[in-house]
């Protein structure tokens, strides 16, 4: 059919646009002055910077965790946002701070180490003269192997480890061959792949059964402290994670530090060719064993015509402490924030209330969000709907990294896919337009999914999040590029935006069946990292 002039006019004129054949709209206008403000006035980095370089990192319920909450929720009010406030996520256990870290090696020539101590161990109460020994264990057998032998020993507990020659970039973004594949629906029956167990172990429960119990053989035998190596790593990157159980029923185990791998196995090539060695180590630690309640951060733009319906953005709030969490995930926390400040400055109407929602202990199995919705919406193990079930329209995620949007994951549910397609088809020349029917996992939007609601995942390119940044002490301020933060807000807000103002809240997937309390992690991460 042919327009005349001003037929032609008055379709221009349209605010909105839609996407056959499911005819769902994109308000252009809207999106215009998200865009314009998230790139114009961004306050993206500034909170990035205040949650990394003033109040990081962010252990969970550790001081620093605390500090950078009133730090955030301050700000959110500042931003006129209600109902901001701390919301429990129930007992977590011991606080544990790193106050100072020094290493050298000695002897046989002096040189500093790179490295920091793992997450709830000892600290050593002064500084620590020793000399290390090898006794790297890999199954029970190897306490008789060597007890009695690491009285007052530094421990290296893990074999030396080769260091490959990298001739492959380590950053990258998607390419379009990429954000292909994730068009396509996964193997029906395929299941995702596991991380590999160290022989002889088959199953996960029992390798962190034997994790804990060389943690104990070395504690009764008196050792010094352990250094430990992760199994990636070069070039001054040093991974690490927990080292002891936070549980307070569970006592701390001797001081334990992560190193960067070229030391260590510097380190161990002495020791094998029986060539006198020296370590000197400093670690001071702030345990905290009286405040062992975490919490969430909440705040809220609220709705008008349907108030009690909720649009809820978020991420998780702690972080491990080898650098300041910044990619993960004060990146998330940054972004979510900022499309909250971006409907607020803009006063766009929503009709829906807009949630912002910052979750405790992720890294400890979605501690935080688990509670978060079991007290609001339901129980996993059962399946017991609560009232507010019903009034949960999505759950928006951000937690891959620092890289800027490139699409959405649907988690399987075939309905949302046109709808989120209209609403990403504005923003392709932000790279942002794929949406994929896979599931993802690995973060909070898991605590929504597992009980029928519609928790999403963003997908982010992932630049160099898994060689260099994640649960390394290269996770700091530095590691989020401006540019990708202040697209990912813009994206955020538009799904926020239009998912508050649609006219039905997003179609569900089928309920699941009740799931039993199972594969939670609690205690300590695998190997001490």
């Amino acid at each position: 059919m042919k327009l005349n002039t001003a037929a032609a006019a008055v379709v221009l004129a349209v605010c909105w646009i839609s996407a056959s054949p499911a005819e769902e709209r994109a308000d252009l206008e809207a999106i215009h002055r998200i865009k314009a403000e998230a790139f114009e006035n961004s306050k993206a980095m500034d909170t990035l910077f205040y949650l990394t370089d003033v109040h990081g990192p962010r252990l969970n319920n550790s001081p620093g965790y605390r500090a950078a909450a009133d730090w955030a929720l301050a700000r959110l009010k500042e931003w006129g946002l209600s109902n901001v406030r701390k919301e429990s996520s129930g007992t977590f256990g011991r606080g544990w701070q790193l106050k100072r870290f020094s290493a050298h090696l000695i002897e046989p020539t002096y040189a500093p180490l790179a490295g920091f101590p793992l997450a709830w161990t000892q600290g050593t109460n002064g500084p620590l003269t020793g000399e290390p020994v090898m006794a790297p264990m890999s199954s029970p057998a190897d306490f008789d192997k060597y007890k009695g032998k690491l009285k007052g020993k530094i421990v290296l507990t893990d074999a030396p480890r080769e260091i490959a020659l990298g001739l492959e970039p380590q950053a990258r973004r998607l390419s379009e061959a990429d954000l292909s594949a994730l068009l396509m629906a996964p193997t029906p029956g395929a299941r995702p792949p596991r991380s590999p167990l160290p022989a002889p172990f088959t199953s996960r429960e029992e390798y962190m059964k034997f994790r804990a119990s060389a943690r104990d053989f070395l504690r009764r035998e008196g050792a010094a402290a352990t250094l430990s190596l992760y199994f990636k790593g070069d070039g001054g990157t040093v991974f690490g994670a927990a080292g002891g159980p936070w549980e307070l029923k569970d006592p701390l185990p001797v001081p334990g530090i992560t190193l960067n791998a070229e030391h260590y196995n510097r380190i161990a090539r002495l020791i094998d060719r029986k060539i006198r060695v020296k370590v000197e180590l400093e670690v001071a630690v702030e345990i905290d064993e009286k405040n062992v309640e975490c919490f969430n951060l909440t705040g809220e733009l609220p709705g008008k015509s349907k108030q009690e319906e909720v649009v809820i953005l978020g991420g998780h709030f702690d972080s491990w402490h080898g650098g300041t969490g910044a990619a993960d995930n004060a990146a998330g926390v940054a972004v979510s924030m900022e499309a909250a400040r971006i409907l607020k400055t803009l006063g766009l109407p929503l009709a829906r209330t807009v949630r912002v929602a910052f979750w405790s202990g992720e890294e400890q199995g979605f501690l935080g969000s688990r509670a978060y919705v079991k007290e609001h919406f339901a129980d996993r193990a059962t399946m017991q709907l609560k009232p507010a079930h019903a009034r949960v329209a999505a759950y928006f995620n951000y937690d891959n990294g620092g890289g800027k949007i490139r699409g959405i994951y649907a988690q399987g549910n075939d309905m949302v896919r046109p709808i989120f397609e209209a609403w990403l088809a504005p923003l392709k020349d932000l790279g942002a337009a794929t949406v994929s029917p896979r599931n993802t996992g690995g973060t909070d939007h898991l605590a929504f999914d597992e009980v029928g609601l519609p928790g999403f995942q963003f997908i982010q390119d992932p630049l160099n999040y898994s060689a260099r940044v994640h649960h390394s002490n290269m996770d700091v301020y530095d590691a989020v590029p401006p540019g990708d933060l202040m697209q990912s807000a813009a994206v955020m807000a538009v799904f926020a935006y239009h998912a508050a103002n649609r006219e039905q809240m997003l179609p569900r997937k089928p309920l699941p069946k009740p799931q039993p309390q199972r594969g939670e992690r609690r205690g300590t991460a695998p190997g001490g990292q």
